[in-house]
C-alpha cells in the first residue's frame, strides 16, 4: 500500500456513520459537475434526467447519498451561480434536507467545500455476517487531485477549459485517462480487500458493481453522453441503474430507468432476486 493508505485510515475512521438494515433505502450518486448554464456546463445535458430520476427516489424515502464533484467549482468561482442555474435541484435538495435524508461528499471538483461537506461515509450494518460500507469520492488515492488540487484546478480552469471544447481531454482526470482511471480503482479496490469492507467511489465516472468483488463499487456519474448512473440500496440489496431517455410506440418521449446490474445480496452467501 503507498502513502495513500493512511489518509485513507484517517478518513474512514472520521466517517460519518448512517445506519444499514433492511429497512433503510438510499441512492448513491456521484459526478454531478453541476455548472452554471453555459456550453461548459457538462450537467445541462441530463438535468432532466436526474431532476426526474430525483424525484422518483424523493417520492419513494430515499436517502440521497452524492460522492462529491455534485458542483464544477474548477471550471466556475461562484457557488450561488450554480445554485441559480439550477434550482429546481437545489430545491429538492432543501426538502431533502429538511428530512435529513441528503448527505454531501466533497469531491475534487468541489474540494472548497469540504469544511461543510464530509469526506466520508459508513454505511454500519449490525448484521452478524454483513460488511460495512465506506463511501468516499475516490480522488483521495490520487497524489495530483488531493495533495495539489489547486495547481489542477488551475490548469483545468485556465486550460483544459478552453482545449477540451476543441476535442482535447484533460489526461489529468481519471474519467479520461484509462491509465489513471485503471490505477485509481486497483487502490481502492486494495484497501478495501486490506480492511475486509465493501468500498464505493465515484470519481473514474464508470459504473461498477460485480456480485464476485464486492470490495469495490462505483456509482459512475450524472455526465454520461445519453444517461446518468446510480446504485440503490433496500432491503439489504444493492442495484445498479441507469436512467435515460425512451420513447413510447406513439413516439412520445420519457424518463426510463433500467436495470443495469440485478439486485446483488450484501449479506454473503444469501442471493439476490
Amino acid at each position: 500500500m503507498g502513502w495513500y493508505s493512511g489518509y485513507l485510515k484517517k478518513i474512514y475512521h472520521e466517517a460519518q456513520v448512517l445506519p444499514l438494515d433492511a429497512c433503510t433505502k438510499y441512492v448513491i450518486m456521484s459526478d454531478c459537475h453541476r455548472g452554471t448554464g453555459n456550453h461548459y456546463d457538462n450537467f445541462l445535458k441530463n438535468q432532466h434526467l436526474y431532476f426526474a430520476a430525483m424525484q422518483h427516489y424523493y417520492q419513494r424515502g430515499f436517502t440521497y447519498l452524492e460522492l462529491g464533484d455534485g458542483d464544477e467549482l474548477w471550471e466556475n468561482r461562484c457557488m450561488s451561480q450554480i445554485e441559480e442555474c439550477h434550482g429546481d435541484v437545489f430545491w429538492l435538495f432543501s426538502l431533502l434536507e429538511k428530512e435529513k435524508r441528503i448527505h454531501q461528499l466533497a469531491g475534487n471538483h468541489d474540494w472548497q467545500l469540504r469544511k461543510e461537506r464530509k469526506h466520508s461515509i459508513i454505511l454500519k450494518t449490525k448484521a452478524q455476517n454483513g460488511h460495512d460500507i465506506f463511501l468516499l469520492h475516490g480522488h483521495q488515492v490520487d497524489f495530483f487531485n488531493l495533495v495539489c488540487w489547486r495547481l489542477a484546478r488551475f490548469l483545468v480552469r485556465y486550460m483544459w477549459k478552453p482545449l477540451e471544447q476543441m476535442g482535447v481531454n484533460d489526461p489529468t482526470s481519471a474519467a479520461r485517462n484509462y491509465q489513471r482511471c485503471h490505477k485509481t480503482e486497483r487502490k481502492l479496490k486494495e484497501f478495501a480487500q486490506q480492511q475486509d469492507i465493501y468500498l464505493i467511489s465515484g470519481h473514474t465516472h464508470r459504473p461498477r458493481l460485480v456480485a464476485e468483488q464486492m470490495n469495490y463499487m462505483n456509482c459512475g456519474s450524472c455526465v454520461h453522453p445519453r444517461c446518468i448512473t446510480a446504485l440503490e440500496i433496500e432491503g439489504m440489496k444493492i442495484t445498479l441503474v441507469k436512467w435515460y431517455m425512451a420513447n413510447r410506440k406513439d413516439m412520445s418521449l420519457y424518463v426510463a430507468r433500467e436495470i443495469l446490474v440485478a439486485p446483488i445480496s450484501l449479506l454473503p452467501g444469501q442471493q439476490g432476486d
